[in-house]
């Protein structure tokens, strides 16, 4: 899960999937996040994130942001994209179409080649960070749907 800084929507996503990885009892699949800036790095997610979290029980709290990297390439068999922006910058580190085809917009999930962007709420209030938190429950719900059928997404 890919966003800017690392703070607000990647660690809302890696969460909420992660959640639902646990209650499926599903073990084998990793989830991490990161951002394509170094703006954050070493902190913690965004306050109203935390929250946004909390309130649908899931614990934010041990989030530390880092920066996106090469290496996350051959860590990672998929990864997904908060926004065009952000997928473009992802693109641009990817050293071969393998690597490409790895990279996708995590609303794809939802309307498949629409190519819509997860909205960054930093800028918002609490409204935001829940229509955030709703779109990417959604998301991950497809996800979940995928791992369960194919065993892979």
């Amino acid at each position: 899960m890919v966003c800017l800084g690392n703070i607000c929507r990647s660690p809302m996503a890696k969460a909420i999937l992660l959640k639902k990885l646990d209650e499926k009892n599903i073990t084998w699949v990793e989830v991490d996040s990161a951002g394509t800036s170094d703006y954050h790095t070493g902190g913690k997610a965004d306050y109203r994130t935390m929250e946004s979290g909390k309130k649908h029980g899931i614990d934010l709290s041990n989030h530390r942001a880092r920066q996106f990297s090469r290496r996350d390439f051959d860590m990672f068999d998929l990864i997904y994209a908060m926004d065009s922006e952000n997928y473009s910058d992802i693109l641009y580190q990817a050293g071969n179409e393998d690597e490409k085809q790895k990279v996708k917009l995590i609303l794809n999930e939802i309307e498949p080649e629409a190519n819509l962007s997860v909205p960054d709420p930093w800028f918002g209030g609490e409204k935001d960070f829940e229509k955030v938190f709703n779109m990417l429950d959604k998301a991950c719900d497809i996800i979940i749907e995928k791992i369960e059928t194919n065993n892979e997404v």
